[in-house]
């Protein structure tokens, strides 16, 4: 390809796959929807097809974040909105297929899109023409649903709505006319400038600002320099990084040329953990489509500029999403961090200048360079710009991926688009920033999430995990959890994250188990202040953060475990004895069906009683109690 022509040739033929001229259904076939069992609906529609014998494209699609309703259907049929069918097994493939064979789709519908937004042109398309009929009238918009709400997708703008597979959609929605246009008569200076007046900060966790790192690589003395897009994601809960790689790919890969361009590198490394093979295969195939259709390799578009990217598989090591540790990693060395200065951005990959930014970061330079600085900057807060995308977990009604604007609230998050707490339980905390993050209470459910103002709170913005917890969680098995986690995943290169991290998780162990002494609290405080400021590296400086919030918010959580020898929450084992509240049990026999012991007595209707000889602690009867009957 080396004319704006063919670009534009290519941007039909997205087009026309896109918006068919027959009916197209796309399943949402990302690592989320199959684990959920989408590919066997896949099958079972292709099979409905083919008995039915109708004219019907059957597509895969990325996760569009609403990963709680997965496996998930959209049926495009011309002249009609796109409607989403929730939750599909198998067996309802063959409705979906006699619903278009009829032409009544009402079962099991979730929502309606009426138009296509094509972000990069700031172009919308509508699926519908005329009057629809009533019963897809009724259907509530995408936009209406509380999940979606208050989201506004950039990074995540083509995930669910384009074949990940298919070069030719991404370039329909816009794709690769960024580079183009910078091509066309750009100077990689001017590229930087836009990029630093945007204010985009990195999103894999520190928030550096993006163009001021570029600005060092360019301005280094070397001949040689050098691309990384660090897709080691490895916080338990977390795979935007993932999500946006198997749904997007084409975005990273372009994001990636600017930057090439920009900082004068000609070769990239996207760095993925080989855990994510679904992320690595359409990658590898985005990579392909885009060399042969000449946009990666020499005279990228007919132009003078050299480019190309090779994906480095990671070992599945944590502290490798260092970015030194991960420098090593690509260099065939054991994934220690080294000491900074001097920083990659002057001294990285062979120790040559090498600019790091992650997924996220990459998937937005496109979407800048194409919409301009001033659009990104003015979303956002006044040091946070842009959007940022979370991986909604734990006790909340909906699970998924969500991207906001910077300085959306907590509560927005977790009550507005998660749906709040199942079950009815009361929210207790959220957990930000992956393992080295900090637990935020409920004090601070109105807390703005940006960089700042997490950082503030104590905790960190870190790759975007959220973890929500319900008043069943208790916050010093929370702080051991995560210690156990870094405790693994340290390299062990310093002694103050090697000795550090297991001393704190050995006191939080002895805590926990009904040992605790008076003075532990105090002790554990002045050790994860030497570990946050003697550690070499950002896993061990932020490793401190869970037990450092967990004490500041929930101290006498901890006091109760050391003084009275009692967990709260009713979580730690040692220091629990489970019994049945009278006046609350309304003899419903939950507990006693699922008591593995048969530890629990009580006839129909009349108040249970708990076997305390028998009885192992294990919690089933405190879990499926809706009455709050069971005490500790």
């Amino acid at each position: 390809m080396n004319s704006l022509t063919k670009l534009e040739k290519l941007r039909e033929e997205g087009m026309q796959s896109l918006f068919p001229s027959k009916t197209k259904i796309m399943v949402g076939m990302a690592t989320c929807g199959q684990a959920a069992g989408a590919d066997e609906v896949w099958q079972a529609l292709q099979r409905e097809v083919k008995k039915k014998k109708i004219d019907v494209m059957v597509q895969k699609t990325g996760c569009i974040g609403i990963c709680q309703h997965e496996p998930l259907v959209d049926v495009l049929k011309p002249g009609y909105p796109r409607i989403t069918f929730d939750r599909v097994e198998p067996a309802k493939a063959g409705e979906i297929i006699n619903g278009l064979v009829t032409g009544k789709l009402k079962k099991g519908m979730m929502a309606r899109i009426d138009q296509e937004e094509f972000l990069l042109d700031d172009t919308r398309k509508k699926y519908a023409k005329g009057k629809i009929p009533a019963y897809l009238a009724s259907l509530a918009p995408y936009k209406r649903l509380s999940f979606y709400k208050k989201q506004q997708r950039i990074a995540l703008r083509n995930c669910g709505y384009i074949d990940p597979e298919n070069i030719a959609e991404y370039v329909a929605k816009g794709g690769y006319f960024s580079l183009a246009n910078i091509l066309k008569g750009e100077t990689p200076e001017k590229v930087i400038a836009q990029i630093k007046r945007s204010k985009l900060r990195g999103r894999g966790g520190a928030g550096f600002l993006t163009g001021l790192k570029w600005e060092v690589c360019r301005g280094t003395h070397s001949e040689e320099r050098f691309l990384i897009c660090n897709a080691d994601e490895g916080d338990p809960g977390a795979y935007m990084d993932r999500s946006i790689l198997e749904g997007d790919p084409h975005s990273i890969i372009e994001g990636l040329l600017i930057g090439g361009f920009a900082v004068g590198a000609r070769k990239g490394f996207i760095y993925v953990r080989a855990e994510y093979p679904l992320a690595i295969e359409r990658l590898e195939l985005a990579l392909h489509q885009a060399r042969k259709e000449g946009l990666l390799g020499n005279g990228i578009l007919g132009s003078g500029f050299d480019f190309d990217i090779e994906i480095n598989r990671g070992a599945g090591a944590f502290v490798c999403g260092e970015e030194t540790a991960l420098i090593q990693s690509i260099e065939g060395n054991w994934g220690e961090p080294k000491p900074r200065p001097p920083f990659p951005a002057v001294s990285g990959l062979w120790g040559k200048p090498t600019v790091i930014n992650n997924v996220e970061t990459w998937a937005n330079v496109p979407a800048i360079i194409s919409r301009g600085p001033k659009w990104f900057s003015g979303i956002g807060t006044s040091k946070s710009k842009g959007t940022k995308v979370f991986s909604l977990v734990g006790k909340v009604n909906n699970i998924g991926l969500v991207e906001v604007p910077m300085g959306v609230t907590l509560k927005e998050i977790i009550f507005e688009i998660g749906g709040g707490i199942p079950n009815g339980r009361k929210f207790k905390a959220v957990q930000t920033g992956g393992p080295s993050g900090g637990c935020i209470p409920k004090e601070l459910i109105n807390l703005p999430v940006d960089f700042d103002q997490l950082k503030k709170a104590g905790s960190i913005m870190g790759s975007g995990g959220m973890i929500v917890m319900d008043d069943r969680t208790c916050m010093v098995d929370v702080a051991k959890y995560f210690l156990s986690f870094l405790e693994d995943e340290s390299c062990g290169k310093c002694v103050p994250c090697r000795v550090g991290i297991r001393r704190m998780k050995e006191i939080l162990e002895d805590i926990s188990a009904g040992r605790g002494k008076p003075g532990d609290i105090d002790y554990l405080q002045q050790m994860a202040e030497v570990v946050k400021d003697g550690a070499l590296c950002g896993l061990g400086k932020t490793a401190p953060n869970p037990v450092l919030a967990t004490l500041r918010y929930f101290r006498d959580e901890y006091e109760a475990h050391i003084e009275e020898k009692r967990c709260p929450a009713g979580v730690c084992k040692s220091l629990i004895t489970y019994s049945i509240d009278e006046d609350k049990c309304t003899g419903c026999g939950a507990c006693l069906r699922t008591c593995p012991q048969e530890a629990v007595s009580g006839k129909k209707k009349k108040p249970h009683h708990i076997l305390i000889d028998k009885c192992i602690k294990c919690g089933a009867c405190f879990e499926v109690c809706k009455f709050d009957a069971i005490v500790t």
